[in-house]
Parts: structure tokens; sequence; C-alpha cells
């Protein structure tokens, strides 16, 4: 048994300036920048602010074009991409603490550790 749920929405920017997208994203969304958020914007990601509970809404500095994706958090890493894959996922990549996935729709998403608070409160449980 394992447990996981939706944790991020990772809106992918191919971009020279995070900040100006992120100042976009967070007017359209509602999501307040966070206080730091040019020291963020310096690196690869920005998170933007968003209710306790909420999924978490973070911009990424990519090479590839710009496109969102999902991250799930997981307790168990192993089981939810072997539990994906039954599904008709199928894995694209390993990397340091997490999975690159595809949907059979294409889509790719990520499978990681859990990120944000309430987890094993609001989690999905996985016989």
């Amino acid at each position: 048994m394992h447990k996981s749920r939706l944790g991020n929405i990772v809106i992918d920017c191919h971009t020279d300036d995070l900040m100006r997208e992120a100042k976009f994203w967070s007017a359209a969304l509602g999501c307040p920048l966070p206080k730091d958020a040019h020291a963020q914007a310096r690196g690869k990601y920005l998170q933007l602010e968003t209710r306790p509970g909420e999924v978490q809404i973070i911009l990424q500095q990519v090479d590839h074009d710009s496109r969102a994706h999902l991250d799930i958090e997981t307790d168990s890493i192993e089981e939810e991409v072997s539990r994906l894959k039954k599904l008709g996922a199928i894995l694209v990549s390993r990397q340091d603490g997490w999975m690159v996935m595809q949907a059979p729709s294409g889509h790719r998403f990520c499978v990681g550790k859990p990120y944000r608070g309430g987890f094993e409160q609001a989690a999905n449980l996985w016989e």
C-alpha cells in the first residue's frame, strides 16, 4: 500500500526572464509572488504563494517549448510508478529524487516525494 496525490502544477517557461513570467501568472491566477521572488527568479524555479492545502504552482525556466506539467507526490515512488505503468504510462527517465513519466496522451509528468503539508491526511490510499 502507498499514497499519492497531485502536488504541483509546474509552468515550464522557455524564457530568459522568469520574473516577467511570474508576474503574469501571479496576476492571472491571483496567487501572490513570494517575498523572495527576485532571489528565486535568479534560479531555475519560482513558487507562487497558494493557500494552505492547495496545489502548489511553480514556474520553471526550461530550454524546451513552454508548457505545463503536473507533479504527483507519493510516499513510495517505485510503487506509484508501477501503478501508473499499469494504467498505461511509460517511464521516461529517472532523476535524483523523482521520475519523469509520460501519460498515454503524450503528456509528461513527474513522480516524487511529498512536497506540501497535509499529505498523510489528504492523499489517496492505493492497495
